[in-house]
């Protein structure tokens, strides 16, 4: 099988939310496989993380809407149209519009052609992350090229698309990796080939973490001058539940010393409004977006840490977060919801404690139960550790992907794919 030859479809390229993307385009570009990131949208975010500056692919920003760059979707248009799948392209975007009649759908059609045109003739194969609109794009332009397509699925992508949009994607692509059995079970459901969905965890690179667990003091909440420190990375929207955190902590002991640091983008005012409601400020610290390094260095300083996910009403959530796998490769114990994949990782009193999503009093219960024993959360940190270097290494599930795109790591001596690395210092 000879080795493809990629262009890689994203939302948005960099972004700080998606250092599991990052790292698998690293792997990608570490195992020798020719690639160029095709991106819809322009980068928002002030900070990047590191690794971004070690990808050194060509990033091509497709127009993000058609009133921008009128004239390139015009000659966009003029090129694809002469293509000979253009005609079926057409029709199936047609199909999905009569369905989907909204501006998003069409803004994807014009995107495609622009890809369409634009795409050097080398390119063999386009792979999408995220299953919604990528996909779309990927996939609308594949059939014009006559190129064979695949994708990446995660989370939000899934759970908030339609049926029907999705069932075609799996109907049109090669096949569709993603990071949870849960997501598989759902997606294989859909799919007229269950066999084109296959389980893919992200996994972490350890190389970008310390190896040996830090030494933490065993603060249990007792001492004013020394309180325990809860960790939490996310965005600040509605699927991370940091509203219900927030009413959990506000429902612990007031003679429980603990502080709070939050990093993460989003609405902060919000957040910050509702912990002076509930008379808990003080405690907070919001630290904003941070690169992955200062991550790190944070959960490093940390005695807990803690994710509040839930499942909101059109469906979005999270799959299984990379910064749980984060937090638990530096020795944190964590507290998190019984939702989506998070059970696959956190086992409920074994590396730490699940409650039900949307539950404040369970959380602070489990709360209090950590910040009070600084015993089991050390004996918790340990063993998340140790299921996380077995289980979630990026190299495993890289190899596999490595595979798919031509790259057979036992017949191709050139290949390059990654190994596990020495960890940092």
């Amino acid at each position: 099988m000879a080795r493809d030859n990629l262009a890689i479809v994203v939302k948005g390229y960099p972004r700080l939310s998606e250092t599991f993307i990052a790292q698998e385009i690293l792997g990608i570009q570490q195992a020798g496989i020719p690639y160029r990131i095709v991106s819809l949208r322009h980068p928002t975010d002030k900070k990047r993380h590191p690794i971004n500056d070690r990808i050194t692919g060509a990033v091509a920003y497709l127009p993000e809407y058609v009133y921008q760059e009128p004239m390139r979707v015009l000659r966009g248009w003029l090129k694809a149209r002469k293509m000979p799948g253009y005609r079926r392209a057409l029709n199936i975007w047609w199909q999905d519009y009569r369905r989907d009649r909204t501006a998003n759908r069409a803004r994807r059609f014009a995107q495609a052609m622009v890809m369409a045109a634009e795409l050097p003739d080398d390119v063999t194969r386009i792979y999408a992350h995220f299953l919604h609109t990528p996909a779309s794009v990927a996939r609308y332009c594949a059939i014009m090229r006559g190129l064979p397509w695949s994708c990446s699925a995660h989370a939000k992508d899934i759970y908030t698309s339609q049926d029907w949009d999705m069932r075609e994607k799996l109907r049109d692509m090669d096949w569709l990796v993603t990071c949870t059995s849960a997501n598989v079970d759902y997606l294989r459901k859909l799919a007229e080939d269950p066999d084109k969905v296959n389980l893919l965890y992200h996994g972490l690179d350890f190389s970008r973490f310390p190896e040996d667990l830090p030494e933490r003091p065993l603060r249990d909440g007792t001492d004013a001058d020394n309180p325990v420190r809860i960790l939490s990375v996310g965005r600040l929207v509605g699927k991370k539940g940091y509203d219900d955190l927030l009413r959990a902590l506000a429902k612990l002991p007031a003679d429980l010393h603990w502080r709070f640091v939050h990093i993460g983008g989003g609405d902060g005012e919000k957040y910050q409004k509702l912990a002076t409601e509930l008379g808990i400020a003080d405690r907070c610290d919001w630290q904003g977006a941070r690169d992955q390094k200062e991550v790190i260095a944070a959960c490093q300083s940390s005695d807990l840490f803690v994710l509040a996910s839930r499942i909101e009403k059109d469906g979005d959530r999270d799959g299984l977060p990379n910064v749980l796998m984060e937090a638990q490769l530096c020795g944190l114990a964590a507290v998190s919801t019984a939702i989506s994949a998070i059970p696959e990782l956190i086992k409920d009193g074994v590396n730490g404690k699940l409650v039900p999503e949307r539950d404040p009093d369970a959380l602070a219960s489990a709360l209090k139960a950590l910040i009070t024993d600084p015993r089991l959360r050390e004996t918790m940190g340990r063993k998340g550790n140790e299921i996380v270097r077995r289980d979630f290494s990026f190299y495993r599930g890289m190899k596999e992907l490595a595979e798919r795109f031509g790259v057979n790591s036992q017949s191709d001596e050139q290949a390059a794919i990654p190994a596990e690395q020495p960890a940092a210092e």
